[in-house]
C-alpha cells in the first residue's frame, strides 16, 4: 500500500517542507514535527488494514459441548435410614448368693467364658459346717422316725385286742406321722446347705465376653448385694435398636393406600447397618421387633434388628445408622444429585438438553434422595436429557453438542487414579427387574 504524505499536507505547510534548506531553526524544527506526524499516521492505517483483514478469516463459533444423563423409568426400592445404638444379645449382672471372704478369681478380665465355668471361689468353710450340722439333724430325724414307727405299728395290734386304749393307738400313730414329717425337714434343710456350699463356687450363668471384676480376692461380699462383682455380655449376635417417627409412619402408609409405592414383600425385612465412620457393616440383619407404642416424649417407635457379630465388630453402645426397606417405588425416575441447582426461592431446577440440542431450564420436584440420585416426584420424564457437566459455559437458549455421560464408568476412572470417589456414580440405584 503506498500512501503520499504530501497530500494529507496544507500548502502553507507543504510551502514549508519544500523549503526546508531555506528555513530558520524554528521552522525546521517544525518541519521534523510534521513528519513525525505523518509517520504515526502511516503506522495507524497499516495497523487498521491489518486488524480489518484478520477479522474477515477469523473462524465461525462451535457449539459448546456439554454433558448429559438420558433418565430412565425403572422399579425403585426406597430405604428408610434411622439412628439406632448396639445392645448385646444377652447381658448378666454376677452377683454372689451367699456371704463369704473372696478367696479367688479364677478368669482373665476381657477375656471370652463359657456358661458354667467358675469365675471366683468364696470361702466356704462356714458353709461346710451348716451343711455337716443338717446331715446330722437328718440322722437324728430318721432315728427318731424309725423308732415311733415300730410304736405305731404295735400299738395298732394292741388296740385290736384291747389291750390298749384307741386314745393311745391314735396317739402313736400321729406321733409317727410327725417323725416321718420332721425327716423331710431335715433333708430340705440339708438340701438348702449344700445349694448355699455349691454358691459358694461364683459360676458364668451365661457365655460370652466378660467385663472387669469390681472385688478382689480378700474382699467380703454379702449375699444378693446391689453391686455386681462383673458383667458377661454375648455378643454374637448383636441386637441393634432404632428409632423412626411416627409421623413419616403415617406417611408412608398413606403412599401404599393411595398405590403410589408398593408394599415390600417378604416376613424377614433385611436390615444394612453403617457404621459411625460412614462404612458399611459386611453382615446383613433382620428386623426382629416393630413398636406399636409412640414415645410420647419422642414421637417416634422403637424397632430392633438382630445381626450377626462373628468377629466381635459390634460393641454395646455403639452409634450406627440402620437402613431398612420400607417400599417399592414402581416405574420411579432417577435425577442425578449433581444435574438440580435450587434457585434463590430455594426450587430444584436442571437444565434440560431438548430436542434440536437447545438448552432449557426446566423446574422440578423431588421426593426423597436415595443414595446419591432424587427420587423424581413431576417435571421430567423418562428419555429426557439432563446436564450433568458444563453448566458454567451454556445458558438457556444456547445450541449445544450434547454427549452421553457414563456416570459409572467416571466413577471408577477417578478410582483408579486415586481421587475421591463420587458416590452419585459409584452408588447408582440398583433397581429390581420390572415384572
Amino acid at each position: 500500500m503506498k500512501i503520499d504524505l504530501s497530500a494529507s499536507l496544507s500548502p502553507r505547510r507543504k510551502a514549508l517542507f519544500s523549503d526546508s534548506h531555506s528555513a530558520s531553526p524554528q521552522v525546521a524544527r517544525r518541519q521534523r514535527w510534521m513528519q513525525a506526524l505523518g509517520a504515526a499516521l502511516v503506522v495507524t492505517a497499516l495497523a487498521a488494514c491489518s486488524k480489518s483483514d484478520g477479522d474477515q478469516k477469523a473462524p465461525p463459533k462451535q457449539d459448546v459441548q456439554v454433558g448429559v444423563v438420558t433418565l430412565q423409568a425403572q422399579n425403585q426400592q426406597l430405604d428408610a435410614s434411622l439412628p439406632g445404638r448396639t445392645r448385646a444379645f444377652l447381658t448378666a449382672e454376677v452377683r454372689p448368693q451367699v456371704s463369704g471372704i473372696i478367696q479367688k478369681r479364677l478368669f482373665t478380665e476381657g477375656a471370652q467364658v463359657r456358661q458354667g465355668q467358675q469365675l471366683y471361689q468364696i470361702d466356704a468353710a462356714s458353709l461346710k459346717a451348716v451343711e455337716a450340722s443338717a446331715l446330722a439333724a437328718v440322722a437324728k430325724a430318721e432315728a427318731s422316725q424309725r423308732t415311733l414307727a415300730a410304736t405305731a405299728r404295735r400299738n395298732a395290734e394292741l388296740v385290736k385286742i384291747d389291750a390298749i386304749s384307741k386314745q393311745a393307738n391314735d396317739e402313736s400313730q400321729a406321733a409317727a406321722a410327725q417323725a416321718l414329717s420332721d425327716v423331710a425337714v431335715a433333708k430340705a434343710n440339708l438340701e438348702t446347705a449344700r445349694i448355699n456350699l455349691r454358691y459358694s463356687r461364683i459360676e458364668a450363668p451365661i457365655g460370652g465376653r466378660i467385663a472387669l471384676s469390681a472385688v478382689t480376692p480378700g474382699a467380703l461380699v454379702t449375699a444378693n448385694q446391689a453391686n455386681a462383682l462383673t458383667t458377661i455380655v454375648q455378643l454374637d449376635p448383636m441386637y441393634v435398636d432404632f428409632t423412626q417417627s411416627s409421623s413419616d409412619l403415617l406417611q408412608l402408609k398413606r403412599d401404599l393406600e393411595s398405590g403410589r409405592y408398593q408394599k415390600v414383600e417378604g416376613n424377614k425385612v433385611p436390615v444394612r447397618i453403617q457404621l459411625d465412620d460412614g462404612s458399611d457393616y459386611p453382615h446383613e440383619g433382620k428386623l426382629a421387633f416393630a413398636g406399636v407404642i409412640v414415645n410420647d416424649t419422642t414421637g417416634t417407635l422403637t424397632l430392633r434388628a438382630e445381626v450377626p457379630n462373628p468377629e466381635g465388630m459390634l460393641m454395646p453402645g455403639m452409634y450406627v445408622q440402620a437402613k431398612l426397606p420400607t417400599a417399592l417405588a414402581p416405574d420411579g425416575v432417577m435425577v442425578p444429585q449433581q444435574s438440580v441447582t435450587r434457585d434463590l426461592a430455594g426450587k430444584p431446577n436442571v437444565m434440560l438438553v431438548k430436542d434440536g440440542d437447545v438448552v432449557e431450564r426446566r423446574e422440578i420436584e423431588v421426593d426423597r434422595a436415595v443414595g446419591a440420585f432424587w427420587l423424581l416426584k413431576s417435571g421430567l420424564k423418562a428419555g429426557d436429557r439432563v446436564m450433568v457437566d458444563g453448566f458454567q459455559r451454556v445458558k438457556p437458549g444456547d445450541k449445544v453438542k450434547a454427549v452421553e455421560v457414563d456416570l459409572k464408568a467416571k466413577a471408577e476412572r477417578k478410582s483408579v487414579r486415586g481421587e475421591p470417589p463420587v458416590q452419585a456414580a459409584a452408588d447408582a440405584p440398583a433397581a429390581p427387574a420390572k415384572k
